[in-house]
């Protein structure tokens, strides 16, 4: 069934088709709407699922853990200053392996108060144990969800569905809604080997001595490069019944491109635009583009990139004294490599800052037609 769908509610039907038992949720601009709709949903009876109304984030995501604990798959959303109230709680999530979904719409931190989109909120969570996925459109949120619950539960970590405030949150598209049975299929019912029994007690998350602790941190990591793999399996599947394809590295016209964009999230599908003027001009250009950031798929990433000319990343992100973030791991995950191209690092649309084709060709225009040296950061749109 097709409906035409703001990305929030693509998310709500996700979670629906997921038949998810838990959902905690407390609002906050520009997620309210996921929580609404699987209110609804939960309302009519279209979703059989307890609908919990809390005071703030953290408590929102504690209920999402204790549900998972209990046995049940668990879902709740959030953005921005929501996800940093549930900061510790991330942490938690990660190294007590729950796992849930989560789905943040990227929305600027603040001050200065802003609502509008960057990817600094999730990005600020990178390190806590959890997977990462970000998503172009508001069919890949929708799909994201169930591949999102199909993954935490085969690898016993925490996944963040990731998607632009109002570009998609807000915005409606036509989407493809797959029949549940299909979605079952697809994801069977949530069956957890670690959970709260009367019958076998057990004890979860008590204090924990360094005799023991290097242990779970190193099987956390372990988990997080088995994802990767576990990745792949749950991407074939999903292609095999639903006939949509979410690689963790997406090219676009990269055959015999000499330079390439790299880009997540929405401002992808501007540059597509920019990369297909570029190849009528004679210009062997193309794009890819980061779908799984915890993991990234690194051997992928090394072979994509080895032997081109110049690579130009476009982060919608900054951290302070270092750069674009995605650069930044781009960077680290090549040092060492042979054969591998100028990395230009470009900062671009923060704050929710427009992203026009002309700004992307920017990029391009900087280092090719221009021929300039990379430097630590470059800035794209800066008012000086």
């Amino acid at each position: 069934m097709k409906k035409v769908l703001m990305g929030n509610h693509s998310v709500s039907y996700g979670v629906m088709l997921s038949k998810v038992k838990v959902i905690a949720a407390y609002p906050i601009t520009p997620q309210t709407q996921v929580v609404e709709e699987l209110s609804e949903l939960c309302a009519t009876k279209k979703l059989d699922a307890t609908f919990i109304k809390v005071e703030s984030e953290h408590s929102a995501l504690a209920c999402v853990l204790g549900a998972s604990l209990a046995g049940s798959r668990a879902f709740t959303a959030t953005s921005s200053q929501g996800l940093a109230l549930m900061h510790e709680l991330i942490h938690w999530a990660g190294l007590g392996r729950y796992p849930i979904v989560l789905a943040n719409v990227n929305r600027a931190m603040g001050p200065g108060w802003n609502i509008w989109s960057d990817q600094n909120d999730s990005l600020s969570q990178r390190d806590c144990g959890w997977i990462q996925l970000y998503c172009e459109n508001n069919q890949e949120v929708l799909d994201n969800v169930l591949l999102g619950y199909k993954i935490a539960e085969k690898v016993l970590l925490p996944v963040m569905l990731v998607y632009d405030a109002f570009i998609l949150s807000h915005t409606y598209e036509i989407v493809d809604i797959p029949e549940q049975a299909q979605a079952d299929r697809f994801l069977p019912p949530f069956k957890s080997d670690y959970r709260l029994d009367i019958n076998n007690p057990a004890c979860f998350g008590g204090l924990t001595s360094p005799e023991h602790y290097f242990e779970l941190r190193y099987n956390m990591q372990a988990a997080m490069e088995q994802a990767v793999s576990v990745y792949k399996e749950a991407q074939k599947e999903f292609r095999d019944i639903f006939g949509r394809d979410y690689p963790m590295i997406e090219e676009y016209r990269t055959d015999d491109a000499q330079y390439l964009y790299i880009t997540s999230g929405s401002l992808t599908s501007t540059a597509r635009i920019v990369v297909d003027e570029l190849r009528d001009k004679g210009y062997k250009v193309g794009l890819l583009k980061i779908k799984a950031f915890r993991p990234m798929d690194k051997a992928e990433l090394i072979r994509l990139l080895k032997g081109r000319e110049k690579i130009f990343i476009l982060d919608r992100n900054i951290s302070a004294g270092v750069g674009g973030i995605f650069a930044q791991e781009i960077k680290a995950y090549l040092y060492g490599q042979k054969f591998m191209p100028e990395i230009y690092p470009f900062i671009i649309g923060l704050g929710g800052r427009d992203i026009p084709p002309s700004s992307i060709m920017e990029a391009f225009n900087y280092a090719v037609v221009e021929n300039k040296k990379p430097e630590d950061i470059l800035y794209i749109g800066l008012k000086k």
